[in-house]
């Protein structure tokens, strides 16, 4: 029986091969106490990218997303684009229920691994966001951290193409160089959570983090109005079902 309702937010129409297969329906698998709805506005992305980061507007639309969130009876929302992560951060000081981005989970881990991150992105609006999410968890742990930020814009047009073994094999020469400079990689893109390619150091990437901070959320007795803040972080195994039923608000 189903008791408990998560909203994921999406910026981008291939939402289903980026976050619902790979991660939403086996993590279902483990949760049958959970139904998932999907809320879907791909003008958010497009939008943000026009104007290198979340406009005004950007932002008001995620707080009416949050706000249908509830009105559907969702106990949590999370939202899994990494570039209107600063969005999600406003939206929740309005909302009734715990609202988070799916990388803030990887980024209170990251600072618990090293001190110097090498960040790789292949959309120009993530990285800045990627690095906010790090130095708000490193402010939180009391340390102090250096980023190193490679974009690669040529592997996000092949992997708009479908040419995926073109975007995988340019982002791991990427990771392979940068490697080299720092202590820990991020991957702070839902779009490179998928990647399997080992390096000297540990790779971080959004996805299994988010959904296991998805599931302590929704078992709390109550909802928390700050949603996934630095006292949010515990040791979670994440888990995966099948049934994410799909109530798509498409507005771009």
């Amino acid at each position: 029986m189903k008791t408990k309702k998560l909203a994921l937010i999406h910026t981008v129409g291939w939402y289903d091969k980026s976050v619902v297969t790979p991660f939403v329906k086996p993590w279902l698998e483990r949760n049958p106490d959970v139904e998932v709805v999907n809320i879907m506005d791909d003008s958010l992305l497009a939008e943000s990218l026009a104007h290198n980061g979340a406009t005004n507007e950007v932002i008001k639309r995620i707080q009416f997303y949050v706000l249908a969130a509830e009105a559907m009876g969702a106990k949590v929302a999370m939202c899994s684009c990494t570039t209107v992560g600063e969005a999600t951060r406003i939206a929740r000081q309005y909302s009734s229920i715990p609202v988070f981005n799916i990388d803030e989970p990887m980024a209170r881990q990251a600072v618990k691994l090293g001190r110097r991150f090498g960040v790789i992105a292949t959309v120009p609006t993530s990285p800045a966001a990627t690095v906010r999410q790090l130095n708000y968890a490193a402010q939180d742990a009391g340390v102090k951290i250096k980023t190193q930020i490679v974009i690669n814009e040529k592997a996000f047009q092949h992997l708009l193409a479908g040419e995926i073994e073109q975007h995988n094999a340019l982002v791991h020469r990427e990771m392979d160089k940068l490697a080299k400079k720092v202590d820990v990689l991020v991957l702070g893109q839902i779009s490179l959570a998928q990647i399997q390619h080992e390096v000297r150091v540990p790779v971080l990437q959004v996805g299994h983090s988010g959904f296991a901070e998805a599931r302590r959320l929704l078992d709390l007795p109550r909802p928390n109005r700050n949603g996934a803040g630095p006292a949010t972080a515990r040791p979670v195994t994440a888990a995966p079902a099948s049934g994410s039923r799909r109530q798509t608000i498409a507005c771009g």
